[in-house]
Order: structure tokens, then sequence, then C-alpha cells
């Protein structure tokens, strides 16, 4: 993934996330009249005139701060600078230049990148406000008055992107590229596990809950396989969710379960299955995604013996019983203990998530499992099934086609499904079983 990187920094609330939202074209940034929204890097896509980028929104940089989530969020902008091979800089014509734009623009002059100044807010149309000339003062880059809310602006920030941006490198087939969120209640080790695969402070990690509020997407690569790796925001009980933050960030978590290939459930070992588990695991298994239980913080378990790993794993089953087939790894983030086997399974439960059987060796193993288990009948009237197919994948998803509906009995589908398993693995990924009877009409 050789695109270049715009970076889009400036202090609190001058509008940085919703010029992302505008440029990118998707509401990916939460954006809310509140300081310190955003914390980490949200990367996006971006296309102009036929040629792509990725923009970086980044948090709101107060220089001389003293609060330690303050601290955190001016070094993931920092890092966002680092990388970034051109910056866009916002700032608000209605608060004029502030001391704090004077230290973000005394940090962007040092960084020798080149920077557009985007001067934010001016929403009306027409000549031009004379309240932008104040920001001359600031000494970078080329000025544009832009407005995210209606788009004015961005055009002419947009060329002058292109113009200051290396050429696109030929970027890989996204069909490559695997898309892995790591879904879980608060605190249990979800940013931890991200930095401690990309090997850098990629995220904020914290234990304060709610400190990841978006779905944070990076990009990793390594001798399995290219993968998009999305962290997500802790998701806590709906009752206990009063924020309207948190609301946006419970939405943006259901998203990244949406757009997924594989999801990483993470557990805390010290409390195990909790009821709030159940419910993001039941999220996962309902979208038909690929899943691995993700069983964290293992090395805080204390008092280890030969069989403690067996009888989690038996309550981890027992606690997610509809999720019998996913697999179950254990693995501590804080310490990279076990980290690397999770890229080989995350593999192979990709693969049996995207598999396809053909209608031969399908209809084989119905007819051996109706020979040994005959079908149910109902007051003289037994069922008879003609054939199966496949009708698709991601998960997954067959199609049984008998003589009466009603009598395919729960039991007797799940049965079919436990042979195809037996069979052909299925690991790792939920099975979809639609029951048509005769005279149905195909979809």
């Amino acid at each position: 993934m050789a695109k270049p990187l715009v970076a889009i920094v400036g202090r609190p609330n001058v509008g940085k996330s919703m010029l992302f939202n505008k440029l990118t074209g998707h509401r990916t940034s939460i954006v809310e009249d509140t300081p310190g929204v955003t914390r980490d890097r949200i990367y996006g896509d971006c296309e102009w005139c036929n040629r792509h980028f990725s923009l970086v929104d980044t948090g709101g940089i107060e220089p001389g701060t003293e609060n330690d989530m303050l601290k955190f969020m001016r070094r993931q902008a920092e890092i966002g600078i680092e990388l970034a091979d051109a910056i866009i800089m916002v700032v608000d014509v209605r608060s004029g230049v502030t001391a704090a734009d004077m230290d973000v623009a005394t940090m962007l002059r040092k960084s020798r990148k080149p920077v557009a100044l985007a001067v934010n807010k001016c929403d009306s149309i027409g000549l031009v406000n004379p309240d932008v000339f104040e920001f001359y003062s600031l000494g970078i880059g080329d000025l544009f008055e832009t407005s995210a809310v209606h788009g004015h602006g961005t055009g002419d920030l947009l060329d002058w992107v292109l113009e200051n941006i290396p050429a696109e490198e030929e970027n890989e087939s996204e069909n490559e590229i695997v898309n892995v969120a790591i879904v879980g209640k608060p605190n249990v080790g979800k940013s931890s596990l991200l930095n401690q695969i990309l090997g850098e402070e990629r995220v904020i990690v914290s234990n304060v809950a709610g400190t990841t509020r978006d779905a944070i997407d990076s990009y990793y690569e390594n001798e399995t396989g290219k993968y998009c790796l999305i962290d997500t925001a802790g998701m806590r009980r709906k009752s206990k969710v009063d924020d309207i933050i948190e609301k946006y960030s419970n939405m943006r978590t259901i998203s990244a379960i949406e757009r997924a290939d594989v999801c990483l459930i993470l557990i805390d070992a010290n409390e195990g299955v909790t009821e709030q588990d159940t419910k993001i695991a039941g999220l996962v298994h309902e979208a038909g995604k690929a899943a691995i239980i993700v069983v964290n913080k293992w090395d805080a378990v204390e008092n280890k013996e030969t069989n403690t790993m067996r009888d989690m794993e038996n309550n981890v089953r027992d606690g997610l019983s509809y999720m019998t087939y996913a697999p179950v790894v254990f693995l501590s983030a804080l310490t990279g203990s076990r980290v690397d086997k999770l890229f080989p399974m995350i593999q192979e439960v990709y693969k049996q998530n995207t598999s396809r059987i053909t209608t031969g060796a399908l209809n084989s193993i119905l007819a051996e499992a109706t020979a040994r288990v005959q079908p149910p009948s109902d007051k003289g009237r037994r069922l008879k099934i003609y054939y199966m197919t496949q009708a698709g994948t991601k998960p997954p998803h067959f199609v049984i086609f008998c003589n009466d509906a009603r009598l395919f009995h729960f039991s007797y589908q799940r049965y079919l499904e436990n042979q195809i398993r037996d069979v052909f693995g299925l690991k790792g990924t939920p099975v979809r079983i639609t029951i048509r009877q005769k005279g149905d009409k195909e979809e």
C-alpha cells in the first residue's frame, strides 16, 4: 500500500474531522462539538482527478499541556506529521489566530513538509472574508478558504495536495488484503494488541475505559499475508452508554464488524466470559464473520497448573456455546507472548469462511448422513431430502431442497451441519443453511 499520505492537523475543535469526512466522502471520523473527540490517528482513502492518496485525521494538538490524555493525543499527531508527505493545517476563521495556532504552526515549520493552511468555517460564498487575512501571520504554506460543512474551497485544496505529493505507486489488489477487526468490551487490551503487532505506539493505550473512540485502520504485512487491522472502541451495555460520543463509537464498532473478514473477539483472562462478551460475540456470529476467540492477559493469571488452560477453554466454550466452531487462542498483548500464532490462524479461518464445496461432494455427504440417520417424520409423512448445493460464501451458505420444510426439524439441520463440518472442517466460520421445499422459487 504505497499511497501518498496527507495529514490533517490543528488545535481542537477547528473542524479537522469534518474536513476529513468531506474529503474522503465517508463519515469515518466521529464529529462532535466537544474538544478531544478524535484521539488516535484515523485513516481514510481519498480520490481526486483519478489520483489516490491516504488522509490521516489527528487529535487536536494542545501545546504545553500537562494532561496525560492530551499528551498521548499530541504524540499521535506528531507521528502522523512524521509519516506524512504533505500536511493540511486547519484553523477556525471565527476565532482568529490563537496562541495554540501559533504553536502548531511552529511545529509544522520544523517538519519541513509542504503545508497548506485551510481557514475553515468560511461558510458563505462570494467576497473573500476579510478575517482570513489575519492567518497570513502564521507564516506557513498556501492559504485556502474552506468550509468542511458545505465543501467550499475543498477542490482548490485538493489540487494543491496533488501538486505536493509524490506519484502514487502501483497498488496491490484490495482482494489480497484481509480485514481483521479487533472487538471486545472496554479494557480487554484491544489497542495493546494492535500496538504489539505493529511494533509501534499506533493507538493510545490507557486504563481509562473509552480511550479508543473511532475504529482505527492500520495496514500490516508479514510473511503470512497483507492485513488491514481495525482497532475498535470497547462496547459497553446499552444501559451504561449515556454519552453521545460513546453511542457513535458503538455504531463504528458494529460497522467495523460488518466490513471485516475476520473478527478477533478479545476476552479478559482474569474475568472469563461475561454477559457483554456474549453479546459482542453474538454480533460477530450473526454477521457471519470468521472468528477467533482471543483470551488476553494470560500472563496476569496467577497459580497456573497443568489443566488451567484447558479449564479456561472449557469455560469459554460454555459461555459462547453457539460459537463452538471458533478456535481459542491464549496470549498476552502486553508481553507479546503467542501473538505470532494469530496470523496463521487468521489465514486459516478466512480461507474456511470463503471456501466453496462442489455440489457433488455435498450430495455425497448428504447421502451418507441420511442413510446413517433417517430424516424425521410426522403423522406418517416423512421428510424427503432431494439435494443440497452451496449458494454463497462469507459465510458458507448451503441450500437444501426437500418435500416439506415443516418436517425439517432444527435438530436434523444441526446434524447435517455437523456432518459437513466433520468432512470439510469449516473451522472458525459460521454456516448458514436455507431449507426450500418443492415448488419454492429459486432466488
